[in-house]
Protein backbone atom coordinates (compact mmCIF):
# COMPACT_ATOMS: atom_id res chain seq x y z
CA UNK A 1 0.00 0.00 0.00
CA UNK A 2 1.36 3.82 -1.09
CA UNK A 3 2.18 5.67 2.35
CA UNK A 4 3.56 8.14 0.61
CA UNK A 5 0.67 10.31 1.74
CA UNK A 6 -0.34 14.09 -0.13
CA UNK A 7 -0.11 16.91 2.76
CA UNK A 8 -1.74 19.90 3.67
CA UNK A 9 -0.47 22.29 0.85
CA UNK A 10 -0.28 19.46 -1.99
CA UNK A 11 -4.13 19.43 -1.12
CA UNK A 12 -4.54 22.97 -0.94
CA UNK A 13 -3.28 23.68 -3.96
CA UNK A 14 -5.02 20.95 -5.52
CA UNK A 15 -8.57 22.74 -4.40
CA UNK A 16 -7.35 26.10 -6.10
CA UNK A 17 -7.44 24.71 -9.33
CA UNK A 18 -10.49 22.36 -8.90
CA UNK A 19 -12.22 25.71 -7.38
CA UNK A 20 -11.14 27.70 -10.61
CA UNK A 21 -12.61 24.87 -13.16
CA UNK A 22 -15.71 24.25 -10.81
CA UNK A 23 -16.06 28.40 -10.98
CA UNK A 24 -15.97 28.42 -14.84
CA UNK A 25 -18.67 25.48 -14.97
CA UNK A 26 -20.32 27.37 -12.08
CA UNK A 27 -20.88 30.54 -14.46
CA UNK A 28 -21.25 28.47 -17.50
CA UNK A 29 -25.22 26.75 -16.05
CA UNK A 30 -25.69 29.19 -13.56
CA UNK A 31 -24.91 33.17 -14.42
CA UNK A 32 -27.65 32.80 -17.67
CA UNK A 33 -30.41 31.51 -15.24
CA UNK A 34 -29.60 34.45 -12.77
CA UNK A 35 -29.73 36.85 -15.42
CA UNK A 36 -33.23 36.04 -16.46
CA UNK A 37 -34.20 35.77 -13.38
CA UNK A 38 -32.93 39.13 -12.86
CA UNK A 39 -35.06 40.62 -15.98
CA UNK A 40 -38.17 39.27 -13.82
CA UNK A 41 -36.77 40.99 -10.39
CA UNK A 42 -36.50 44.12 -12.36
CA UNK A 43 -39.87 43.76 -13.64
CA UNK A 44 -41.28 43.71 -10.36
CA UNK A 45 -38.99 46.33 -8.63
CA UNK A 46 -40.37 49.10 -10.98
CA UNK A 47 -44.04 47.99 -9.55
CA UNK A 48 -43.37 48.28 -5.74
CA UNK A 49 -45.84 50.24 -4.17
CA UNK A 50 -44.04 53.36 -2.42
CA UNK A 51 -47.04 53.75 -0.15
CA UNK A 52 -47.02 50.32 1.11
CA UNK A 53 -43.65 48.77 2.63
CA UNK A 54 -44.70 45.39 2.38
CA UNK A 55 -44.67 45.34 -1.11
CA UNK A 56 -41.46 44.30 -0.77
CA UNK A 57 -41.77 41.20 0.82
CA UNK A 58 -42.21 39.18 -1.84
CA UNK A 59 -38.98 40.74 -3.37
CA UNK A 60 -37.51 39.68 -0.85
CA UNK A 61 -38.66 36.18 -0.65
CA UNK A 62 -37.91 35.57 -4.42
CA UNK A 63 -34.46 37.21 -4.13
CA UNK A 64 -33.67 34.83 -1.38
CA UNK A 65 -34.97 31.71 -3.19
CA UNK A 66 -32.72 33.00 -5.78
CA UNK A 67 -29.64 33.12 -3.78
CA UNK A 68 -30.65 29.72 -2.30
CA UNK A 69 -31.56 27.61 -5.67
CA UNK A 70 -27.80 29.08 -7.18
CA UNK A 71 -26.13 27.84 -3.29
CA UNK A 72 -27.91 24.45 -4.05
CA UNK A 73 -26.73 24.36 -7.46
CA UNK A 74 -23.17 25.29 -7.01
CA UNK A 75 -22.77 22.70 -4.20
CA UNK A 76 -24.57 20.07 -6.53
CA UNK A 77 -21.57 20.80 -9.21
CA UNK A 78 -19.05 20.92 -6.73
CA UNK A 79 -19.87 17.05 -4.83
CA UNK A 80 -20.93 15.69 -8.00
CA UNK A 81 -17.70 16.85 -9.76
CA UNK A 82 -15.22 15.69 -7.12
CA UNK A 83 -17.55 12.26 -6.64
CA UNK A 84 -16.97 11.38 -10.24
CA UNK A 85 -13.68 12.39 -10.65
CA UNK A 86 -12.27 10.60 -7.59
CA UNK A 87 -14.17 7.57 -8.77
CA UNK A 88 -13.25 7.70 -12.05
CA UNK A 89 -10.35 5.48 -13.43
CA UNK A 90 -7.82 8.71 -12.69
CA UNK A 91 -8.76 8.39 -8.85
CA UNK A 92 -8.42 12.24 -8.90
CA UNK A 93 -10.00 15.31 -9.76
CA UNK A 94 -7.85 17.66 -12.27
CA UNK A 95 -6.17 19.61 -9.20
CA UNK A 96 -5.15 16.49 -8.18
CA UNK A 97 -3.81 14.74 -11.45
CA UNK A 98 -1.80 18.11 -12.17
CA UNK A 99 0.29 17.59 -8.67
CA UNK A 100 0.43 14.06 -8.98
CA UNK A 101 -2.28 13.01 -6.11
CA UNK A 102 -4.79 10.36 -5.74
CA UNK A 103 -7.88 9.22 -3.50
CA UNK A 104 -7.81 5.81 -2.49
CA UNK A 105 -9.84 3.91 0.85
CA UNK A 106 -7.68 3.07 3.45
CA UNK A 107 -6.57 0.12 2.08
CA UNK A 108 -5.42 1.80 -1.09
CA UNK A 109 -8.34 0.41 -3.49
CA UNK A 110 -10.07 2.69 -6.21
CA UNK A 111 -13.00 4.51 -4.68
CA UNK A 112 -16.94 3.23 -5.72
CA UNK A 113 -18.70 6.47 -6.08
CA UNK A 114 -21.04 5.56 -2.97
CA UNK A 115 -17.96 6.17 -0.88
CA UNK A 116 -16.41 8.93 -3.08
CA UNK A 117 -19.77 10.22 -2.53
CA UNK A 118 -19.97 10.08 1.14
CA UNK A 119 -16.19 11.38 1.20
CA UNK A 120 -17.66 14.70 -0.33
CA UNK A 121 -20.54 15.09 1.45
CA UNK A 122 -18.33 14.86 4.76
CA UNK A 123 -16.43 18.13 3.53
CA UNK A 124 -19.35 19.96 4.00
CA UNK A 125 -18.81 19.01 7.33
CA UNK A 126 -14.85 19.82 7.65
CA UNK A 127 -16.13 23.32 5.68
CA UNK A 128 -18.98 24.20 8.48
CA UNK A 129 -16.51 23.83 11.31
CA UNK A 130 -14.24 26.73 10.33
CA UNK A 131 -12.67 24.48 7.98
CA UNK A 132 -11.12 22.77 10.66
CA UNK A 133 -12.07 19.51 9.22
CA UNK A 134 -9.69 20.21 6.53
CA UNK A 135 -6.83 21.92 8.44
CA UNK A 136 -6.57 18.24 10.25
CA UNK A 137 -4.63 17.08 7.15
CA UNK A 138 -1.76 19.08 8.26
CA UNK A 139 -1.89 17.15 11.92
CA UNK A 140 -2.85 13.97 11.48
CA UNK A 141 -0.35 11.00 10.87
CA UNK A 142 -1.71 9.73 7.46
CA UNK A 143 -2.45 13.55 6.38
CA UNK A 144 -6.19 12.70 6.94
CA UNK A 145 -8.78 15.62 6.61
CA UNK A 146 -12.29 14.86 8.87
CA UNK A 147 -13.67 14.18 5.61
CA UNK A 148 -11.37 11.26 5.02
CA UNK A 149 -11.41 9.88 8.67
CA UNK A 150 -15.20 9.62 8.18
CA UNK A 151 -15.19 8.10 4.82
CA UNK A 152 -11.97 6.24 5.85
CA UNK A 153 -9.73 7.51 2.46
CA UNK A 154 -6.27 8.33 1.99
CA UNK A 155 -4.79 11.00 -0.46
CA UNK A 156 -1.54 9.85 -1.59
CA UNK A 157 0.92 10.73 -3.87
CA UNK A 158 0.80 8.86 -6.98
CA UNK A 159 3.69 5.69 -7.32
Amino acid sequence: MNTNYAGFWLRFVAVIIDGIIIAIVRSIIVLPVLGVMGFSLAHDVQNINSDDPSSILPLIGTIMAFAGISALVSTVIWVLYYSFMESSKYQATVGKLVLGLIVTDESGSKLDFSKALVRNLCKIISSIILCIGYIMAGFTDKKQALHDMIAKTLVVKKA
